[in-house]
């Protein structure tokens, strides 16, 4: 286990570091100045100059990507002269040292992500901070929605199949996978939050926090999150059903289903004992990439429907080309993608006990 555990963990070392290689060339390969778009209007020769000294931007594309790999690293080396990029400023790091070289600092810290261009100088971890957990939660929901009532209408397509519900079953299943997340969620915001609102009591937007009308502060309005999630869990569902219709109607014709049906158990007893677990895998392995996926594909359905999650940062980001809060989002969503096929492989192990740990 501990061999296996250090491959994983060095596999998804050289993914990330592949990842902020690609990142950073595509970014940085834009048409545009970064300290420009810093400034806005309000440049200057000497400020420009003031700008990409403070940044880094003068120097060459290898060094600065040497400096963005140092401020991700959780092990750093940073320069004591105050005039160096590397300097270490504890307005930029949270760090402890760990040894000094003559003039250089080796520290561990917390992974540096820079700051927004747009948002005068706040760090992007910041703004992540307080949108990832918006879209997690709401990742979340939607998962669960497509798990319980994937696993549940999978099973009933299984037990009648080819009747008239397993085909109505999967027409939906089918819908559900073909309708792009964006239009369904333009359609359900619509129908459901104006034309039946008055029925409904849900609102086209709104976020997870609201600002009282009577200046009273913030309080939480969890209905918000209802429609987005609904929205977000639809084509999950659709393959959560057809996978485990699929895996458990294969699961029946094994030996120690007609074994267990000879000894008298009814479908009920079976399924929850015997087939549902071992039909759970190819489950288990969608859902993985779904929820990782879920967290890139919030963009559009937050943005329509306004809840403040990092789906619609980056949009945001995006059309005022703030290159930081983009970078940083994409690092973010591509971490958690390695961490849960990492935690994914140990579930399918345990829920496959053939499978073997390399």
């Amino acid at each position: 286990m501990l061999r296996y555990i250090l491959h994983r963990i060095g596999y998804a070392l050289l993914t990330l570091l592949g990842v902020v290689a690609v990142v950073f060339v595509l970014f940085n390969i834009l048409p545009g100045d970064p300290a420009r778009m810093m400034l806005d209007q309000n440049e200057n020769s000497e400020q420009l100059l003031l700008i990409k000294k403070k940044y880094g931007f003068d120097k060459p594309l290898s060094t600065q990507f040497a400096y963005y790999v140092n401020d991700l690293s959780p092990i750093s080396w940073h320069n004591t002269q105050k005039e160096d990029y590397t300097y270490l400023s504890e307005d930029k790091y949270n760090y402890m040292p760990l040894f000094t070289i003559s003039e250089i600092k080796c520290v561990v810290k917390t992974p540096y992500l820079r700051e927004s261009f747009q948002k005068s100088g706040k760090k992007v971890t910041t703004i992540i901070g307080n949108t990832l957990p918006n879209t997690i939660l709401l990742a979340l929901l939607a998962i669960m929605i497509a798990i319980l009532f994937g696993v549940f209408l999978g099973i009933v397509s299984a037990i009648y199949k080819d009747s008239i519900l397993d085909r109505l079953i999967a027409l939906l299943s089918t819908l559900g996978m073909s309708i792009p997340s964006f239009f369904s969620a333009i359609l359900v915001a619509w129908l459901v939050g104006f034309v039946w609102h008055k029925y409904t009591g849900f609102n086209m937007t709104g976020s997870l926090y609201e600002v009282d009308d009577f200046g009273n502060g913030k309080y939480i309005q969890l209905k918000n999150v209802v429609l987005p999630a609904f929205v977000l869990g639809i084509r999950p569902l659709g393959v959560v059903i057809q996978l485990m219709r699929n895996s458990l109607l294969e699961t029946f014709t094994q030996d120690y289903i007609r074994t267990a049906k000879a000894k008298g158990l009814n479908k009920y007893q079976i399924i929850t004992r015997h087939a549902l677990k071992n039909s759970l895998n190819p489950v288990v392995t969608a859902l993985s990439g779904w929820f990782a996926s879920m967290l890139a594909g919030a963009v559009f359905v937050e943005y329509i429907f306004g809840w403040n999650g990092l789906g619609k940062e980056i949009v945001e980001a995006l059309n005022n080309l703030d290159l930081p809060v983009i970078m940083g989002s994409v690092l973010v969503i591509a971490t958690l993608f390695v961490l849960i096929n990492s935690i994914v492989d140990l579930i399918y192990a345990y829920l496959d006990p053939k499978i073997r740990l390399n």
